[in-house]
């Protein structure tokens, strides 16, 4: 398939942006070995690097995993572009504003359930990654381990490239679409949407509103796949064929672009001759992607009982240790609550696990008021939580009959780790600082 390619007067073109989103076509299949050209005759066949790639291409291999890592979870990619990424001046450093990484030994873990409003409006002229601000996290990015919280709110289109070395990146927009261009090419993703940036992978990101807030996961470890269904059987939860990634689209650009690489944690910076998104034909799996939420399968009780959130798990990143994950992504999409004699908002509850968790859109059905789209809360390893008093009050006289959630979309990235925070999301003035009230006023019912 091809999408063409685009000239220097078009590359930051506002103008028509959200109409060029809209009408993009798509590659659709997680993990799929997928080809792409936006030039006809660009792949070559029958081979990866030959001695003249077509059109007068550099062949180049990114490699998101080793090697010789087992077939079924390796990921690569080989690019044709106008010039190979070698031809690029020394990086240097440059500030890290509000993004910090692994490991956070700038504070100690902490136990407490926390609760943060949604990030300040940021000051004007803020992109993506200036408008990028750590929570916390843990692991270590130099071992490839662990994963962090970032949030974002930016005003202002990308002109700059960022890469990252660290970790691949999952977008969750909760406010103001995005237009993500990609080595790969083009991705558009609203809220309600996620998008998959893989590690290495160049992106400039152009808002299509005058705004744009998120949320981001850096995920340090194993790239992120579709979790084993076991007794669920073939399908359910994501389908691999709602998956989208995009088609071949290059920038022929000659002038100074800045391209930011985070790399160990910090940011350096080059300015290149020419823009690096110049990918005329790709084929491989190490692609970005994105993925509507509202097309998660759901999977739960027709009987009694609340099902464990693991049912939710729409992406994890496995670990040495068979079903603990560095980090899943859940999400809690619209479903159908039909549980006789069952307390239906998810159970009180201690975990093993750490569990961060965002609101996209509308109301949590175990919180009934403080946790707002844009905000999220902490609740670290064995830290106890459930429904505030309200909630658990409602739902306890409750006429049980069929009940259809659909107003409010929310996810969590839960971690096998504590989540440790950074100083400025300990200190920030968007903390909530009485969330323990929630669960005062619980009453003492017992008969004995």
């Amino acid at each position: 398939m091809s999408d063409g390619g685009t000239s220097r007067a078009s590359v930051f073109e506002r103008g028509g942006a959200r109409k060029t989103a809209e009408g993009l076509s798509y590659l659709t299949g997680f993990g799929n070995e997928h080809a792409s050209e936006a030039v006809p005759g660009a792949l070559p066949e029958g081979r990866n690097s030959p001695q003249r790639a077509p059109l007068g291409l550099y062949a180049e291999q990114l490699s998101g995993t080793a090697f010789t890592e087992p077939r079924a979870h390796n990921r690569r990619s080989w690019l044709y572009r106008i010039r190979p990424s070698a031809a690029h001046p020394a990086f240097t450093r440059t500030d890290n504003g509000a993004i910090r990484t692994a490991p956070f030994a700038e504070a100690v873990p902490d136990p407490n359930r926390l609760r943060w409003n949604p990030l300040p409006q940021p000051p004007a002229g803020t992109d993506f990654l200036a408008g990028l601000w750590t929570l916390g996290g843990n692991g270590d990015a130099t071992q490839r381990t662990g994963m962090a919280v970032h949030l974002y709110h930016a005003n202002t289109s990308m002109e700059r490239v960022f890469s990252d070395a660290d970790g691949e990146l999952l977008i969750v927009p909760e406010r103001g679409g995005l237009l993500l261009h990609t080595e790969f090419g083009r991705l558009h993703v609203e809220p309600g949407h996620v998008a998959l940036i893989p590690r290495g992978v160049r992106f400039r990101v152009e808002l299509l509103d005058e705004s744009a807030r998120g949320y981001v996961c850096e995920n340090y470890g194993a790239p992120f796949r579709l979790p084993d269904l076991g007794p669920i059987g073939a399908n359910g939860l994501a389908n691999p064929r709602d998956f989208r990634a995009p088609v071949a689209v290059y920038e022929d650009v000659e002038g100074p672009v800045e391209v930011v690489n985070k790399f160990c944690g910090n940011l350096w910076t080059a300015t290149y001759d020419h823009s690096p998104l110049d990918v005329v034909a790709w084929h491989g799996n190490h692609v970005p992607y994105t993925y509507d939420l509202r097309r998660f399968n759901v999977i739960g009780t027709i009987s009694y009982d609340h099902p464990d959130p693991s049912v939710f798990t729409v992406l994890t990143s496995p670990s040495d240790t068979p079903g603990l994950a560095g980090v899943d992504f859940v999400v809690f999409a619209p479903r159908w609550l039909v549980g006789e004699d069952t307390f239906r908002p998810p159970y009180f509850h201690r975990n093993v696990m750490s569990e961060y968790m965002g609101l996209i859109e509308g109301a949590y059905d175990a919180k009934a008021e403080g946790f707002v789209p844009g905000g999220g809360s902490l609740h670290n390893m064995m830290s106890a939580h459930g429904p505030d008093r309200e909630t658990f009050d409602r739902a306890s006289a409750a006429e049980l009959k069929p009940q259809k959630l659909d107003d409010g979309l929310a996810f969590m990235f839960e971690t096998r780790w504590p989540v440790t925070l950074t100083p400025q999301a300990a200190g920030a003035d968007h903390l909530q600082q009485r969330y323990d009230d929630v669960w005062q006023g619980l009453e003492r019912h017992f008969r004995g």
